[in-house]
């Protein structure tokens, strides 16, 4: 095989890399953007496929280790029952458990730009740029107050700003695409 060939395949697999995960942002972000709600309930469900697998294979820790104590494995067991149980709620009611999931993915939003804020501010002293870190700090607290108030509608905002960050994101992705290896 000539280096010319073997360089080509590897251009040729990377092209096709960087469209494939450019096309994959692009539809998943399309989907964000058109269908919101549908599309966080289809990450809700799995999610909560996710927590079944899991609420099983910690049972089957729990059930089947020898070398752990017993305490541990009705820990493990224990667990995976919640876990188990999460998830087939959250199936059941996968309106309410999506509508549960953006309430806890606002209020993380808020409480976490607000420690942010809070943090900026203990660093003041280690800093040379005082005005941007004060100023950072209250735009960050002031922004996660608000979101806290009203963490449906910041989770909401956040997850419009993720489908759009996808599409563009996926465009550019695809555009180096097909310019890849190209002199």
């Amino acid at each position: 095989m000539s280096t010319g060939t073997g360089e080509k395949s590897l251009t040729n697999t990377v092209r096709v890399a960087l469209g494939v995960v450019g096309a994959i942002a692009l539809i998943f972000g399309l989907l964000i953007l058109i269908w919101p709600e549908k599309t966080f309930s289809v990450i809700t469900w799995i999610l909560a496929v996710y927590a079944i697998i899991a609420g099983l294979i910690y049972i089957g820790l729990g059930a089947f280790s020898r070398e752990r104590g017993g305490w541990s494995r009705i820990g493990y067991i224990v667990l995976g029952v919640l876990f188990v149980i999460a998830g087939i709620v959250a199936i059941a009611n996968i309106a309410s458990a999506a509508s549960v999931l953006l309430l806890l993915v606002g209020l993380m939003i808020g409480i976490t730009w607000v420690v942010e804020g809070i943090v900026s501010l203990s660093t003041l002293s280690d800093t040379s740029s005082k005005g941007w870190t004060i100023f950072f700090a209250i735009i960050s607290i002031v922004a996660g107050v608000v979101v806290m108030f009203a963490p449906i509608w910041g989770a909401l905002i956040v997850w419009l700003f993720f489908g759009i960050s996808l599409v563009i994101l996926g465009i550019i992705q695809i555009v180096r695409a097909l310019r890849f290896g190209r002199a």
